[in-house]
């Protein structure tokens, strides 16, 4: 039976800026997407500080990666490579074209996609690499960049994870990459309840995201209606989707977006309270940032080694007895049925994937977690492994 306090895995931390820019949105009548979605957009680009930066407002993160996608011409016969470790959205949107997803392995030490792997599985029809910097942690851009251009592939960052990340002093979001995308689902370092940002410094690929993110129309609803031209005309130009992001979800982003850096540092600095407390424990401690690199730790995940004498799975019965959430990040791709049937998998191709996945287990870390919640899960963990004394 879970404890009557039970802590839950995760939880957003909103403030009453936030409720009222949302209640502000709401008694404008502008609810869609207006003049508070535009305003993160220039929000966040300012935020990213890197000059040319274009800002794309979405309704997912998903919706972003497809947008992307569609916007550098991949479709059917064309290939994206992609982790086995990581969420089904990476992988689902590349099907979503026609083209075919091509999974690697990656690295014990990071979690993060395996920069020789991605060089391994490069054919004649692979189009696009799509790293996903996972937990946080930058994956080695100089290497995947590097191998990109040899290849003249183009570069998709999966950035879900990877918001305030920087790789060698520079955020991602503002390296050399044709397009990343973030996340602001309810878990993320920030949140907008759903939604994503996707940015580019490549003006042609802004203009074909924004016109595909509102079905091909060839101007905004929000631009149609403060314009001259008569609000009621409008030009579909290509077959596009339903992918804008609201501005009652865009007022939440405005806020969450000023108080990120203080996210981060309250996330670091559990995160460094976790490293501390859990050493010397029979589990291998997630992978920090290299020096003067910020890791975003929207998770930390830990890996139960053999010593432990406890099974993944039954670990998380345990700490649930206890009254703590704790999650899995991931079940690669590899495992999962329609992956697995459809691109013939195994785990023998992903050996490192597969052994990772059989470890993992994510314990709670958010800002709204209090110093007395982050001592219990510790204790938690302690006392699970028979190592509370």
């Amino acid at each position: 039976m879970q404890n009557s306090s039970f802590l839950p895995f995760a939880l957003p931390e909103i403030g009453e800026e936030e409720i009222n820019e949302v209640v502000d949105a709401l008694r404008s009548g502008w609810v869609t997407t207006g003049p508070k979605a535009k305003r993160f957009e220039e929000d966040f680009s300012s935020y990213l500080g890197r000059e040319g930066i274009e800002s794309i407002a979405v309704n997912s993160a998903t919706a972003g990666l497809h947008l992307a996608l569609e916007a550098l011409g991949v479709g059917p016969g064309d290939e994206v490579i992609v982790p086995s470790y990581t969420f089904t959205a990476t992988a689902e949107v590349v099907r979503y074209l026609g083209a075919t997803p091509v999974m690697v392995d990656v690295l014990e030490s990071t979690f993060n996609i395996d920069p020789a792997a991605i060089e391994a599985a490069i054919t004649s029809r692979t189009k696009v690499v799509m790293p996903v910097h996972f937990a946080g942690l930058s994956c080695d851009m100089d290497a995947i960049l590097g191998i990109a251009r040899a290849h003249g592939l183009k570069v998709v960052e999966d950035a879900a994870h990877a918001l305030p990340t920087t790789w060698k002093g520079s955020k991602i979001g503002t390296l050399d990459s044709d397009i990343t995308v973030f996340s602001f689902y309810a878990n993320k370092t920030m949140t907008t309840g759903e939604g994503g940002m996707l940015v580019t410094r490549d003006a042609v690929l802004a203009k074909r995201c924004r016109v595909m993110r509102l079905h091909g129309i060839s101007r905004d609803a929000f631009d149609r209606y403060v314009s001259k031209t008569p609000a009621w005309f409008y030009e579909i130009v290509a077959p596009g989707f339903k992918y804008n992001m609201s501005d009652v979800a865009a007022a939440m982003g405005i806020h969450q977006l000023k108080r990120l850096p203080g996210f981060q540092v309250k996330r670091q600095a559990m995160a460094q309270v976790y490293l501390e407390a859990l050493k010397g424990l029979p589990v291998a401690l997630p992978p920090q940032a290299q020096d003067g690199d910020l890791h975003a730790w929207h998770l930390f995940p830990l890996r139960l080694l053999p010593e432990a004498g406890i099974s993944r799975d039954e670990f998380i019965v345990k700490m649930s007895e206890l009254g703590i959430g704790c999650s899995v990040h991931f079940i690669p791709l590899h495992l999962q049925p329609y992956w697995r049937d459809s691109c013939k998998l195994s785990p023998a191709q992903f050996p490192v994937a597969q052994r990772l996945f059989e470890q993992e287990v994510s314990i709670p870390l958010y800002t709204k977690m209090t110093e007395a919640d982050q001592q219990r899960v510790i204790e938690a963990v302690r006392k699970v492994l028979n190592k509370d004394a």
